[in-house]
């Protein structure tokens, strides 16, 4: 059968899928005495299958230059390889071609560019090109939902509910961003909506779903249901522990983090660098400060992983929860890269709750020198002087901010009852009344007011842990206070 152009395509699509380089389906490609464009979408399958996007697109340029007359199925694979590196010029050059050899109306293509267009973030172009469709299938509802549901997960939510509405039914990738974007807005209500409909379509048993729900119950705050779906998976991966361990992680339980991570690696799974990554982050929210440094240390001498910056900046962040500033200090000066302003500025605020001046001000000013017009930095250094009672550096520090045009950006808070979700911002939490917490537990037990989360966010983090007792009862005595008077949460 050598020399037919058939088997050689097939040989070329399994040494691009088999093989660990491409040098194999190179080689039957050269070899090949007349080519079509399925010789050259093979090739450019293979290059992009193992993440090669420039190579894949340098195949495709040369198809095009000797004159080959693409097809849509060579298209897609070309966009898809094009979106894997994120260069929005080369893809509004493979947009413009696509219109050019009219493939605009071939909804594979279409599906494939809409994708391309949510990856590089242009969601409104996305959108645009999205509602132009004359023809829609669920893989399309499925890429902008997926594209929506980091930066914009309402409105990927309110797609997905379009998308029902228009009598798609959704499959299980579908779910997996809807319930990614419930945990990105920590919305317990409607991701459980979202879980029954799992349920009910019979997509529980789906591995990926499960994992995502496991994510999604630790960020909205039940960590008991979290825990209840991870038990519940027969097989798990790597993902099933990891999420479950940044879970327990972000709400505190650290110990319970340490006994998971050591139970994977007892059930034969190789931690990666994601891994120890949650590991220590638990360990530095519950202050296991020696767990957390043998496993920084078993990290690069067991598994031989290489630490990143995100593992650096958990390990500082370990260190300066538990005081030992000058520690983080060392270890951030001897990282084998140039520390960034995260480094620098978990290391301020540690040094002002420790109350080391000549530190303090040493990283903030490596902080202003990084990023000289970030508001928050002159903040925290005018209270940190402020507070030792140096008024004149503090009219000096809130004089400069004035002077870069940026404000802080306000911290917020907000609160769950039942399906009420209420926004407060920092100034108006303080017009409420203060009231006492012991007082305030007694007006909650007495009205058997069910209050089913409770978060507060400040410079675009999450705090679980709210250590403030006074600032707790502003915020739920305001949620009782609407409750009251709109009666929007039912009492029992």
């Amino acid at each position: 059968m050598k020399g037919s152009i058939y088997v050689e395509n097939a040989l070329m699509d399994m040494y691009g899928a088999c093989c660990v380089s491409m040098d194999d389906a190179c080689k039957v490609f050269s070899e090949l005495h007349e080519k079509n464009a399925v010789s050259w979408t093979s090739l450019i399958t293979g290059y992009t299958r193992r993440g090669d996007g420039y190579g894949g697109l340098q195949v495709f340029r040369q198809m095009l230059l000797e004159g080959v007359e693409p097809n849509p199925f060579s298209f897609s694979i070309a966009v898809k390889a094009c979106a894997s590196i994120g260069s929005q010029t080369f893809g509004r050059q493979l947009h413009s071609a696509v219109i050019k050899y009219a493939f605009d109306c071939h909804l594979p293509v279409m599906n494939s560019i809409l994708d391309m267009y949510c990856k590089f973030g242009c969601l409104q172009e996305a959108k645009q090109y999205f509602d132009e469709m004359s023809q829609k299938d669920l893989i399309t509802w499925n890429a902008l939902i997926s594209g929506y549901e980091k930066s914009d997960p309402r409105e990927s939510l309110s797609i997905f509910s379009h998308m029902e509405s228009e009598g798609f039914s959704p499959n299980s990738f579908t779910l997996t961003s809807v319930t990614a974007a419930c945990a990105n807005l920590a919305v317990l209500n409607c991701g459980e909506q979202v879980h029954g409909g799992i349920i009910r379509r019979g997509f529980n048993k789906n591995l990926a779903l499960a994992n995502t729900l496991i994510d999604m119950y630790a960020k909205c705050g039940s960590i008991t249901d979290a825990h209840k779906i991870f038990s519940e998976i027969s097989d798990r991966d790597l993902v099933s522990w990891t999420s479950m361990m940044l879970g327990y992680g972000d709400h505190g339980y650290g110990k319970e983090a340490v006994e998971l991570f050591d139970e994977m690696v007892r059930s034969g799974i190789r931690p990666d660098r994601i891994v120890f990554m949650a590991v220590l982050s638990a360990c530095s929210h519950a202050g296991l400060v020696t767990e957390g440094l043998r496993y920084f240390k078993s990290m690069i001498n067991d598994y031989k992983v290489t630490p990143d910056k995100d593992i650096y900046s958990c390990v500082v962040d370990l260190l300066c929860r538990a005081g030992r500033i000058k520690e983080a200090y060392e270890l951030i000066e001897s990282m084998p890269f140039k520390p960034d302003e995260s480094f620098w500025g978990a290391l301020l605020g540690a040094c002002r709750a420790h109350k080391l001046p000549h530190l303090s001000r040493l990283a903030a000013q490596r902080l202003l020198d990084l990023r000289p017009n970030m508001a928050g930095t002159y903040v925290m250094l005018s209270n940190f002087y402020a507070a030792e009672g140096k008024w004149g550096v503090y009219a000096n520090m809130r004089m400069l901010m004035r002077g870069t045009g940026n404000k802080k950006e306000a911290g917020q808070s907000w609160i769950e009852m039942m399906e009420l979700e209420q926004k407060l911002k920092r100034k108006e939490l303080k017009q409420l009344v203060e009231i006492d917490i012991r007082i305030f537990i007694g007006i909650m037990a007495c009205h058997s007011i069910v209050v089913t989360k409770f978060y507060a966010r400040q410079n675009g983090k999450e705090e679980h842990d709210i250590s403030s007792k006074a600032s707790l009862a502003k915020r739920i005595s305001f949620g009782w206070f609407e409750h009251e008077t709109r009666g929007t949460v039912g009492e029992r």
